[in-house]
């Protein structure tokens, strides 16, 4: 299967085999990040993006035929994101699969991105349905119940901004650069998380929601109220928000595992982390002891897997190629495609 990513600032092709068994095994997995094209504007342009692609993709498919030893001929068939993110990186991406399914007279196969990151635990630790996903990224941050291919559930989700979002504000804020998560946890190290008692938004209720704008602005507030900030306020600030962060992602998992269990009663828990946020060690920390007091089983597939790459989406166009869901030529791209959408399913005549 090979695998086209366009959906944001990551020009990425896979080639991934899928065997009889139903196990994976990634043949090549090229990724072109758009860092440096996006670096001054302190964030990801759209039309930029868009731009990036179309400059970037027919190589690195290339790339990805050529480092997995195998001709566009002999790939089964194409998968490309179709949705959701930034339409005109997503347009690039879809067509190009469209064009090359048609030339090569191969299926086509549109992913879900959320999908793509559902799924990439199957492939690299064969997790068995049903499990709990958490997401975390820059542009999405939900609770979602994994119950097959196709098959899903969302539990809860941001009622504004994604937790990497928050993140970039909060590192732009303080003037640390982009991307924030990585800028914030460095900067953080070397701060105090207790300083400053920051807001967690939404824990006393029962939902498996999440809100992150209240703590972003008093973050804010707060650097405000400082100014001008000194290295160690700014380290400080950086740890007491990403301290909430971690309190409110391990408050709200606890929860969802404790929901997992009263209804699959007996099942074996699997949290499986997806995102690029996945990568904070802070966050990473507090899922572990949640996972251990719970008594489930945390899953976090290596970070080259988590944030936005090929090989997810071919992987989750093989799953769903397996299954005999195909898709046609006149296939929309779409900004937004939630992924508990009763036309994710897969129809039993499909096979």
């Amino acid at each position: 299967m090979l695998g086209i990513e366009t959906s944001c600032d990551e020009t990425a092709a896979a080639v991934v085999l899928r065997d009889e068994f139903g196990k994976g095994s990634i043949r090549s997995n090229v990724v072109r990040s758009q860092l440096d094209e996006h670096a001054a504007f302190g964030g990801v342009v759209p039309e930029l993006a868009a731009r990036a692609h179309v400059t970037y993709l027919d190589h690195i498919i290339a790339q990805a035929c050529r480092e997995a030893g195998v001709s566009l001929d002999e790939v089964d068939a194409i998968a490309a994101t179709a949705g959701p993110g930034l339409i005109g990186g997503v347009l690039v991406g879809l067509t190009t699969a469209k064009a090359l399914a048609a030339a090569l007279g191969k299926p086509l196969i549109a992913v879900n991105h959320l999908e793509a990151h559902a799924l990439t635990a199957r492939l690299t630790d064969g997790v068995q349905f049903p499990y709990l996903m958490l997401l975390v990224s820059g542009g999405h941050s939900q609770f979602v119940l994994v119950r097959g291919v196709g098959d899903y559930q969302r539990w809860g989700s941001t009622i504004d901004d994604a937790l990497g979002e928050a993140f970039d504000k909060v590192a732009k804020l303080l003037t640390l650069g982009h991307p924030g998560g990585p800028a914030v946890e460095q900067v953080a190290k070397s701060g105090d998380p207790k300083r400053f008692k920051f807001p967690r938004p939404l824990l006393r209720e029962a939902r498996l929601d999440f809100s992150f704008s209240g703590l972003k602005t008093a973050v804010r507030l707060q650097a405000e109220a400082l100014a001008p900030l000194s290295d160690q306020d700014v380290a400080d600030i950086a740890a007491s928000f990403q301290a909430a962060v971690a309190e409110i992602v391990a408050v709200r998992s606890r929860q969802a595992l404790e929901k997992f269990a009263a209804e699959f009663p007996g099942q074996a828990m699997r949290l499986v982390v997806a995102g690029g946020v996945a990568a904070n060690q802070t966050i990473g920390a507090a899922l572990r002891a949640v996972c251990v007091e719970a008594g489930a089983t945390l899953i976090v597939p290596p970070m080259a897997l988590c944030t936005d790459n090929g090989a997810m989406v071919a992987w989750a166009g093989a799953e769903r190629f397996a299954l005999g869901a195909l898709d046609e030529l006149d296939f929309t791209a779409r900004p937004r495609w939630p992924l508990d959408l009763d036309d994710m399913r897969i129809e039993p005549d499909a096979a």
